[in-house]
Order: structure tokens, then C-alpha cells, then sequence
């Protein structure tokens, strides 16, 4: 289960929170990619809030970041910095592997 942790006070009223979230993908390297190398730079500063009720549409062109993005807020890849809310969850890029279990129950991503 998600543990209760307070989010900064201009937060609270948000259902979703995303701070200069970023994912970066190494370049070459083979089986060892070194962290010192060329990266990608997938999704690189995004940040927004959803209020309750809202509704988001990421939109841009192909290859902008969009599906990274919402892989990066379901945890199905790990960021390489930034922060994500849901609620008054604790930052959900810190959570263990069963806590994302639990998180995953309650977020839900629409490919069109």
C-alpha cells in the first residue's frame, strides 16, 4: 500500500502532479551503458498539474515524448529525475516494486 506523505501545500489540490519529470535513454554501448555517455533526451523538463474532474491530452508530434511520458507516470519506466504526485501520495518515482503494484490499480493511460 502507498504510504501517506505530505506533497508541497500548492499540491494538495491536484489529483495528478508531474515536476520537471525527465527521461533520458543512453546511447550505443552495447550490453554496458555507461551513465557518463551520449543519452536521448526522451521527455526533458515537463511539468503539469490535473485538478480533480480534469482531464489531460498530451499532444505533439510523433517522437515529441508523449507515450514516455505517461510510461514514466505509470512506472512502467523509471524516470531519470523529476517528481510525480497522485494526491497526497508520497513521490511516486521513489515508490519500491510493491508499492507501484498498488499505485498501478489506481492510474489508468488511453492510447488512441
Amino acid at each position: 500500500m502507498i504510504s501517506k506523505l505530505k506533497t508541497p501545500d500548492s499540491e494538495l489540490s491536484s489529483a495528478l502532479t508531474v515536476r520537471d519529470l525527465r527521461k533520458h535513454f543512453p546511447v550505443g554501448g552495447g550490453w554496458v551503458l555507461r551513465k557518463d555517455g551520449p543519452v536521448i533526451r526522451a521527455v526533458d523538463g515537463v511539468s503539469f498539474s490535473v485538478k480533480p474532474g480534469e482531464t489531460l491530452g498530451l499532444v505533439g508530434e510523433s517522437g515529441c515524448g508523449k507515450t514516455t511520458t505517461g510510461r514514466v507516470i505509470l512506472g512502467l519506466e523509471k524516470a531519470t529525475g523529476g517528481k510525480v504526485f497522485l494526491g497526497d501520495s508520497p513521490d511516486l518515482t521513489q515508490l519500491s516494486g510493491r508499492e507501484m503494484f498498488h499505485y498501478r490499480r489506481r492510474v489508468q493511460m488511453i492510447f488512441q
